[in-house]
């Protein structure tokens, strides 16, 4: 009988920590900022890890788990098209996911 009641104590224990692991995706405007923090978020580079932990952090999460460029076409619509839209060195309309975790 102490397997199964040990068994279901790691099981909860498990979930519980699982639970509190709060993940959330923020999608932000990829600007050119002269230093070329830009291109190494949406690349995904090293270079782009200190400021992707550096917005986690400011919006009170502890970590970045991952950052990347994404297509506007991926954020279903909701990014709307203009055809007069400024574009920049770095190109039109470029977001970045960063995936920030507690």
């Amino acid at each position: 009988m102490r397997f199964p009641s040990a068994l279901l104590a790691c099981a909860l224990a498990l979930a519980a920590s699982a639970a509190s692991a709060d993940t959330k995706v923020f999608i932000i405007a990829n600007q050119a900022d002269g230093y070329g923090v830009d291109q190494c978020l949406a690349r995904g580079d090293k270079c782009g890890a200190h400021a992707a932990r550096a917005y986690c952090q400011s919006r009170d999460f502890a970590q970045a788990t991952a950052f990347r460029r994404v297509d506007p076409d991926e954020i279903t619509g909701s990014v709307p098209r203009s055809g007069n839209e400024k574009c920049g060195p770095a190109g039109c309309g470029e977001y970045v996911a960063i995936t920030c975790q507690r």
